[in-house]
């Protein structure tokens, strides 16, 4: 398993619980009390660590390779699922994906980023960065969902939208745009979920939901630490002072009232208990749906629509 710079101390540990284990397995030596207390040591180290994490540490794990994305979500919590696929305009972007499932009896439409495990997925993906005809393929699958009256789930996890020229000049900033005037006004519940990344329109353009919530371990922000850092400093070197600068991490939002809840990953985060993470998510969504499904479609209108007014912080001058 990849560990971090500051989990150097674990990683220690778990070498002296592979030799004991070694040891162990050649039965000459009983190991086993050495090795309970080793892995205990790690459990309580681990929490130490991560009970004191800086900004830009969680947004390295939000990042980490073998965290799950969006298609390991959907399989891990719903069932039924019938992937869409297009635009119905230029082209079906595979950095989008989404389509009808079942959270237990409940129908809904899931939605969200889908990053790549290895290159060739990485390239197919673009990395986790939709083009517009992602997000209208997205707003299709919005659509469709109000048709038919059921929910809508997104699942967040992103860079940022595609940056390339070609994107540009099929309208990246005016898919975004139109998302989020279209989200603003559906008459379903909309659930959104950061599961990883937050960056910018990217993120936003399947954002504005009715109950938006945030992984412990992830990261919502304008722009990432990098980027943030080589326009303040002109170098990279800066990206995790930008970090701590930028509040972007789930506690950050909550404390400022950008979301309404943050969902408890695993110790360690996601990747070291995807399943636990499956569950825990499960939990929360049918919980969101079960209040929101208790509304109307105007109060749910208007509930989304105040909630982002009320965002940020400004005076009136005469």
């Amino acid at each position: 398993m990849m560990l971090f710079d500051f989990e150097k101390p674990i990683e220690d540990l778990q070498k002296q619980i592979e030799k004991a284990k070694e040891t162990n397995a050649k039965g000459k030596v009983d190991m086993s009390d050495t090795i309970e207390q080793l892995e205990k040591k790690v459990q309580d180290l681990r929490k130490t660590i991560y009970d004191d994490l800086n900004g830009w540490q969680k947004v390295q794990i939000s990042r980490h390779l073998d965290r799950p994305y969006t298609l390991d979500y959907i399989e891990g919590i719903f069932k039924d699922f019938i992937e869409l696929h297009g635009d119905r305009n230029v082209a079906d972007d595979k950095a989008m994906v989404g389509g009808f499932a079942k959270i237990d009896n409940q129908p809904v439409m899931v939605i969200g980023h889908q990053k790549g495990r290895n290159t060739k997925q990485r390239q197919m993906r673009n990395f986790g960065m939709p083009n517009p005809e992602g997000y209208r393929k997205a707003l299709r699958m919005m659509r469709l969902a109000e048709k038919f009256n059921i929910p809508v789930i997104t699942l967040i996890d992103t860079p940022g939208a595609s940056p390339g020229l070609e994107a540009e000049e099929r309208g990246q900033g005016e898919a975004i745009a139109k998302n989020l005037m279209e989200m603003a006004v559906l008459t379903v519940p909309i659930i959104c979920i950061v599961i990883g990344e937050g960056a910018s329109g990217g993120a936003l353009g399947i954002g504005v939901g009715n109950k938006i919530a945030m992984l412990e371990y992830t990261w919502y922000s304008v722009i990432s630490p990098e980027s943030c850092s080589s326009i303040l400093w002109r170098s990279w070197e800066f990206k995790e002072k930008a970090a701590i600068a930028l509040k972007l991490t789930s506690s950050d939002m909550l404390e400022n009232g950008l979301i309404d809840k943050v969902i408890k990953e695993p110790l360690g985060g996601a990747h070291n208990d995807p399943e636990g993470m499956y569950k825990t998510l499960k939990v929360e969504l049918k919980k969101m749906l079960k209040d929101l499904l208790e509304l109307s479609k105007d109060e749910l209108v208007t509930q989304r629509v105040e909630k982002f007014s009320n965002m940020g912080v400004y005076t009136e001058v005469s």
